[in-house]
C-alpha cells in the first residue's frame, strides 16, 4: 500500500464537475446562451435544486478553502439577502413556469451567521415564486458555536430536515491551531436539539490530515461519533493549497501528516466507522444503513455535485450568491466571487456570471463516466453514444492502474476494485481528456491521496 500511495499521491482534481473549473472555456457563456441551457434543463426536469451561498463568518478558520468574508458586522445580512432575492427574480422571470424546489442547500461561509429572522425572510421570499413539493430535501450547514435552538426551529418550520455540522476534529489543540472556535458541548447541544425538534438526517464534517493530527485523535473522534451517532459523515481529506488560500500558511507543511501517514488516518477512521455500523459511500462519505444517502447508493440514484454527494439528482441546479456555481448538465456558470462586484452586477440587472462552460459531446460522455465512477465505483459504455475517442484514450491511460490491481476493465465496463477505492481521483484523472491535452505547468490541485 505504501508503494502505491507514493506512486499515486500526485496533484489531482476533486471531480465535483467535469470539466473541472480550470479547464472551462476561456470566455464565459453569454447571459442568453446560459439562460437557453437553463430553460432546456427546466423543461426536461420535474424539479430543480437550489444552492444559496451565504459567505459571511465571524472568524477565519485557517484550514478553510471556501469563499468567505470575515466580519462581525451583522448589518451585512439584509443587503446581501436583498441582492440574492434580486438574482432569484431574474431566474424566475426567465423560466417558462414556476420552479418546483425539490432540493435546497444553504452553504457558506456560515449560514448560521445570519439571524433566524433573516433566514426566514430569505426562504419565505424564495418560496413565493416557487412550488415546494411534499417530497423534498432541504438542508443547511451549521457552525456548532453559532447555531441556536431558534435557528433549528425556524428552519425546521420552513421544511428543513437535514443539517450538516462542521465538526472537523474534536481535539481542542487542533481546533485552536486551525482557529476553529467551538467545543464538544456545542456539537452535542446542536445534535440533541436537532433530534428533539425532529430533524431526520444529521451529517458531521470531519477532516483528516489536519496539522498535528494523529491516529489517537482519529480514535477519539470516532469514539465520539459512535456516541453521538450522526446519520451520515463526510470524512474529507484536508486540501493544502496555500498558494490559493494564504490563511493555510498559519502552519507549516512540516506540521501536517503526509503520504502514507495521512492515508493511515483515513484507513484507521474507516475501520472504526465500519465497526460502528457506518457504510462507505463513494469517496470520503459514510452513512448508516437507514440514511437516504446509503439507500441512494444501493438503488443507483446517488449523485455528486459541487456540494458533494446527494441522494437526489435534478438536471437543473441553480446557485445564488457570490461565487456559487450553477449546473444544467450541459453547461456550468460561476458567479462573481467578490461580494461588492456581485452586488453591483445584480443591481445593474445582469446575472452575475464571470465564468462558465458549455459542454461538448465529448465532455458529456466523459462527465457521465467520471460521475459513475465517483458514485458507483464503476461505469459501462454499452450504448454507442457513450463511446468516443476520448474514452478510448482514457482507457489506454489505465494500463498502470490495471496492472496495480486498482481497476478491472471488461469489453464494455470498468470497475474500481477494493484496492482501488483510495485512488478514485487518479482513476477519474486517467479519463480526463482536457487535463491530458493541457497538463498544468503550476500548482492547481491538492494531492490525490
Amino acid at each position: 500500500m505504501n508503494a502505491l500511495l507514493e506512486k499515486y499521491d500526485v496533484p489531482a482534481p476533486r471531480y465535483t464537475s467535469y470539466p473541472t473549473v480550470p479547464y472551462w472555456q476561456e470566455e464565459a457563456p453569454t447571459e442568453e446562451q446560459w439562460l437557453q441551457h437553463v430553460r432546456q434543463a427546466f423543461e426536461a426536469s420535474e424539479g430543480i435544486s437550489l444552492y444559496i451561498h451565504l459567505p459571511f463568518c465571524e472568524k477565519l478558520c485557517t484550514y478553510c478553502g471556501c469563499n468567505k468574508r470575515i466580519t462581525k458586522n451583522h448589518g451585512v445580512e439584509q443587503p446581501y439577502i436583498n441582492t440574492v432575492l434580486k438574482e432569484w427574480k431574474m431566474y424566475l422571470d426567465a423560466l417558462p413556469g414556476k420552479p418546483v424546489l425539490k432540493e435546497i442547500h444553504l452553504g457558506g461561509g456560515t449560514p448560521t451567521f445570519f439571524s433566524p429572522e433573516n433566514l426566514r425572510y430569505l426562504l419565505e421570499s424564495i418560496f413565493e415564486g416557487a412550488i415546494v413539493p411534499e417530497a423534498h430535501e432541504f438542508g443547511f450547514e451549521a457552525h456548532p458555536a453559532s447555531t441556536t435552538n431558534e435557528h433549528l426551529e425556524v428552519l425546521y418550520e420552513l421544511g428543513f430536515r437535514r443539517l450538516s455540522i462542521g465538526v472537523q476534529d474534536f481535539d481542542n489543540h487542533i481546533l485552536k491551531i486551525i482557529n476553529r472556535q467551538q467545543s464538544l458541548e456545542d456539537v452535542q447541544r446542536v445534535t440533541e436539539d436537532a433530534r428533539r425538534i425532529g430533524y431526520t438526517s444529521l451529517n458531521y464534517d470531519l477532516i483528516f490530515g489536519l496539522p498535528f493530527q494523529t491516529p489517537e485523535n482519529i480514535q477519539r473522534n470516532m469514539e465520539l461519533i459512535r456516541e453521538l451517532r450522526p446519520d451520515r459523515l463526510a470524512f474529507y481529506s484536508y486540501a493544502h493549497v496555500p498558494w490559493i488560500k494564504p490563511s493555510q500558511r498559519a502552519y507549516s507543511e512540516a506540521d501536517l501528516p503526509m503520504g502514507s501517514d495521512k492515508r493511515y488516518l483515513y484507513e484507521y477512521g474507516r475501520e472504526l466507522l465500519t465497526a460502528a455500523g457506518f457504510r462507505e459511500i463513494g469517496m470520503d462519505h459514510f452513512a448508516l444503513p437507514t440514511d437516504s444517502l446509503f439507500l441512494a447508493s444501493q438503488n443507483g440514484s446517488l449523485h455528486r455535485n459541487f456540494m458533494g454527494y446527494t441522494p437526489l439528482y435534478t438536471r437543473l441546479s441553480l446557485a445564488l450568491g457570490a461565487s456559487s456555481i450553477s449546473d444544467t448538465w450541459t453547461a456550468f456558470v460561476q458567479n462573481e466571487k467578490h461580494i461588492e462586484a456581485y452586488t453591483e452586477m445584480v443591481e445593474s440587472g445582469r446575472l452575475p456570471i464571470i465564468k462558465g462552460h458549455l459542454l461538448t459531446e465529448e465532455d458529456l460522455v466523459i462527465r457521465k463516466h467520471i460521475l459513475d465512477i465517483m458514485c458507483r465505483y464503476g461505469t459501462s459504455w454499452n450504448a454507442s453514444s457513450e463511446q468516443n475517442l476520448a474514452l478510448a484514450d482514457g482507457l489506454l491511460r489505465m494500463d498502470e492502474l490495471l496492472s496495480d490491481g486498482l481497476v478491472e476493465i471488461g469489453d464494455n465496463s470498468l470497475t474500481v476494485t477494493e484496492a482501488g477505492k483510495p485512488f478514485i481521483r487518479n482513476i477519474c484523472m486517467a479519463l480526463d481528456a482536457r487535463y491530458w491535452r493541457r497538463q498544468p505547468d503550476g500548482q492547481l490541485f491538492s494531492q490525490a491521496v
